[in-house]
C-alpha cells in the first residue's frame, strides 16, 4: 500500500458525532467514512486522480 498522509481536521462536535454514527452504521471508522465521502465528492466533481487506489471495503479485514 502506498504511504498515507495525515491531516488535522477540525469539526463541529455535532458534525463529528453525526459522521461517527454514520460510520458505525456502515462498519467503518470515522476516518474511513470521511475518506469515502471525500472520494465520492472528488469523483462527482471530475477531480479524482486516475492513479488513486481503491478504498478498502467496510468491516474487518479477512484473515488469510
Amino acid at each position: 500500500m502506498s504511504e498515507r498522509k495525515s491531516v488535522l481536521l477540525r469539526l463541529d462536535p455535532a458534525v463529528h458525532d453525526a459522521l461517527a454514527r454514520w460510520a458505525g452504521d456502515e462498519l467503518r471508522s470515522t476516518n474511513a467514512q470521511i475518506e469515502l465521502l471525500l472520494r465520492r465528492a472528488l469523483a462527482e466533481a471530475g477531480r479524482m486522480p486516475g492513479h488513486v487506489g481503491a478504498i478498502r471495503r467496510p468491516g474487518r479485514p479477512r484473515s488469510g
